[in-house]
């Protein structure tokens, strides 16, 4: 299949060959949101932590005898019902992590990347970069390409443009082998340059 090679300040087109097997497949909705779920779940950290009432200190002692006092009975200080005791059904640090094999993850990868093609959100360039970590210049080459909002996938980041992207609150950049089914799917267009889109080829067409 065919890909525009987008050419700001030029009138000419051109055009890359890219492999049908990668980026002309039809889109698995469901094998997508259980990838982007399973991604979502192994971001979270589970360390959260708290006492039940045999962890809490203090509470040895029986508060007040059993009877004659005409108060409820009580066994100790550390009860859930009272202020300062431990938690009835605590939490307690887990794994939250889901298993994707990689012939699921890569296959994946090829649906979004395939539908995002179909939906026009996919600009291909020869390189993005500037010559100093200025936003304006890079906010420049973006009003180009006529894009506000954008994920910018590289061969390899470079500190300049990597620092000229970093104050652009709806701009992210990263390299080919960084890229994941969450941030494709967050940003409103994909701009890969020739190179990554070569590499990802490579990855994915197998």
């Amino acid at each position: 299949m065919q890909l525009a090679l987008a050419i700001p300040s030029s009138t000419t087109k051109e055009t890359i060959e890219v492999s049908e097997a990668a980026f002309g497949r039809e889109y698995n909705e469901s094998l997508v949101h259980q990838v982007v779920t399973a991604c979502l779940a192994n971001l979270r950290q589970g360390s959260k932590a708290q006492k039940t009432r045999s962890e809490c200190s203090g509470g040895g002692a029986k508060p007040w005898k059993q009877k004659g006092t005409g108060r409820a009975r009580a066994g100790t200080s550390r009860s859930p019902l009272w202020r300062g005791g431990g938690i009835i059904f605590a939490a307690k640090p887990r794994s939250f992590q889901q298993k994707v094999n990689k012939k699921m993850y890569q296959t994946a990868m090829r649906s979004i990347l395939s539908e995002l093609i179909r939906q026009d959100r996919v600009i291909v360039v020869k390189d993005i970069s500037v010559d100093q970590p200025k936003t304006k210049l890079l906010l420049g080459k973006l009003n180009d390409l006529s894009v506000s909002e954008a994920l910018i996938v590289k061969g390899e980041v470079d500190e300049t443009t990597y620092l000229a992207a970093r104050n652009l609150a709806k701009v992210d950049i990263v390299s080919h082998q960084n890229i994941t089914p969450l941030n494709l799917l967050r940003y409103k267009t994909v701009i890969f340059t020739e190179e990554a889109l070569r590499n990802i080829e490579e990855v994915l067409k197998q």
